[in-house]
């Protein structure tokens, strides 16, 4: 890959958007290779958790309109939202490592993920408005079950930048961390989830995404599903025996 770096440690692999000298601006390589990303490392079975970044001081400065190629512009959106979606819908646990800019596009692409963590240097904003454009990567979905329909609307419609502990207060992002300790603050996060019980933590992720399309009714139903699927793994026959046994559980993620 030539503008997505993946690498992996242990169970957790980091995504790296990598065109640092436009602000990791997102062409049609970088979807393309965001794309290819998430399919193979869902397949992979050793990888349990992801941390996806940005190189050179910054997140993303969003969509990067010269190298978005030629196609009609609706076939292009709904590329675009079809490879959000993949990481938005990502069976592992996710976790957004944000510094400097992380606008327009950028912006719902971290936004998806299960956790965001910024350092003080980032600054979030739904551009869109002021470049004459609408909302998308998700924003519409995503922004009013973070934040609140009218919190949504102040980020859409002003489409002003918000620093870091602005954007914690409002409920975007878990922490805020010192410049330099992002990447440690991330690992441990993602070593964490890394550490739980994989096929739980996907059912859960599912099942909280699907909250607000779904009754009460349907819900229970949808847990009496996944908790069928969990209560079969083996990582509750390790935790029943560690519970008997008054040792520390541990999950192997199958």
């Amino acid at each position: 890959m030539n503008t997505v770096e993946v690498t992996t440690r242990g169970a957790v692999a980091e995504v790296r958007l990598a065109r640092p000298t436009t602000k990791n601006a997102i062409d049609r390589a970088m979807w393309d290779e965001l794309a290819e990303a998430a399919k193979r490392l869902e397949a992979d079975a050793s990888v349990r958790a992801v941390v996806l970044s940005g190189a050179g001081g910054n997140f993303s400065s969003g969509l990067d309109l010269s190298g978005s190629g030629d196609a009609h512009h609706l076939t292009k959106m709904r590329f675009w939202g079809s490879v959000v979606s993949l990481w938005h819908n990502f069976p592992k646990p996710t976790v957004a490592a944000v510094s400097g800019v992380c606008v327009g596009i950028g912006m719902n692409l971290a936004l998806g993920c299960d956790f965001v963590v910024a350092d003080e240097t980032a600054r979030f904003s739904e551009i869109f408005a002021k470049r004459g454009l609408c909302v998308d990567g998700g924003g519409s979905w995503l922004l009013p079950r973070l934040i609140g329909l009218h919190r949504a609307k102040e980020l859409v419609l002003l489409g002003d930048f918000v620093g870091a502990e602005q954007a914690r207060e409002m409920g975007l992002v878990r922490e805020v961390v010192p410049v330099g300790e992002l990447d440690d603050h991330a690992a441990q996060l993602a070593d964490r989830l890394a550490a739980g019980p994989t096929i739980a933590l996907s059912l859960s992720k599912s099942l909280l995404n699907a909250s607000f399309d779904t009754s009460y009714g349907q819900a229970l139903e949808a847990e009496a599903r996944a908790q069928t699927i969990s209560a079969a793994t083996e990582d509750v026959k390790n935790a029943v025996r560690a519970f008997h046994e008054r040792t520390e559980v541990v999950f192997r993620g199958r």
